[in-house]
């Protein structure tokens, strides 16, 4: 069993990114799928799909690369939260990421959503993710 399936997640689009993969393939959870759906919004991945085959279901990712120069546009994603250390910021606390061009993924009472959505909305809560 895997203690942390966000960072599990997080390293799986990692590594399919390094290797230069057009689609991956992930375990899917809740909190999983809204990182997904954000991930998607800000224009971090071309697509997605879930599908719910088993128990928990899976996520299909198409990964996006620029056409050119085929660099992933996903250049970091870090864990910013851990199981072993909390990251909790209030509303007005919320960490700019690469001053404003990454994003900062955060649990609050009103779901998973990025840093900018939490202060605009004025909720605090888990920082789980930086990506940029």
């Amino acid at each position: 069993m895997n203690t942390d399936p966000i960072a599990d997640f997080l390293t799986r689009i990692r590594n399919a990114s390094a290797a230069r993969k057009k689609v991956v393939e992930i375990p899917g959870s809740n909190v999983k799928r809204a990182m997904t759906q954000i991930l998607f919004d800000q224009g971090y991945i071309t697509d997605f799909k879930f599908e719910d085959d088993n128990k928990q279901g899976n996520i299909k990712i198409a990964l996006k690369y620029n056409n050119s120069t085929k660099v992933p546009a996903i250049t970091k994603l870090e864990r910013a939260s851990s199981p072993g250390l909390r990251k909790y910021n209030g509303a007005k606390e919320m960490p700019r990421v690469l001053n404003g061009l990454g994003i900062a993924i955060v649990s609050t009472s009103k779901g998973v959503i990025t840093g900018k959505q939490a202060t605009r909305e004025n909720v605090g809560g888990e920082v789980l993710a930086y990506v940029y």
